[in-house]
C-alpha cells in the first residue's frame, strides 16, 4: 500500500501523517508513507486545501485530519479495494 500526506509540511500535515503510521502499525499494514510538499506534485490530484491523505493513488480525505477511526475506515477501504484488483 503507498500512502501520501500532501501538504507544506505544516502542523497538520505532521499531525496526519503521525496519526497515519500509528493506524497503519495498530493494522499491521505493510505500506509506505511519504510526505509529498512540491505543490506542482499535490496539484496534480483534486485537491483544494490541505492537508490531502492518498492512498493507492486516489486522494480519500482533505483539508482535514481525519480521525483513528476514520483513518482506519479509509486503510481498510483501501486494502478491500486493493485485495479485489489482484483477484
Amino acid at each position: 500500500m503507498n500512502i501520501k500526506i500532501l501538504g507544506p509540511g505544516c502542523a497538520r500535515c505532521h499531525q496526519l501523517k503521525k496519526t497515519t503510521r500509528e493506524v497503519v502499525k495498530e493494522l499491521g499494514v505493510d505500506a509506505s508513507i511519504e510526505e509529498v510538499k512540491d505543490m506542482m506534485k499535490i496539484v496534480q490530484y483534486p485537491i483544494l486545501t490541505t492537508p490531502g491523505l492518498v492512498i493507492n493513488e486516489e486522494l480519500v480525505c482533505a483539508g482535514r485530519v481525519p480521525t483513528k477511526a476514520e483513518l482506519a475506515l479509509l486503510i481498510a477501504d483501501a486494502l478491500t479495494k486493493e485485495d479485489k484488483t489482484k483477484r
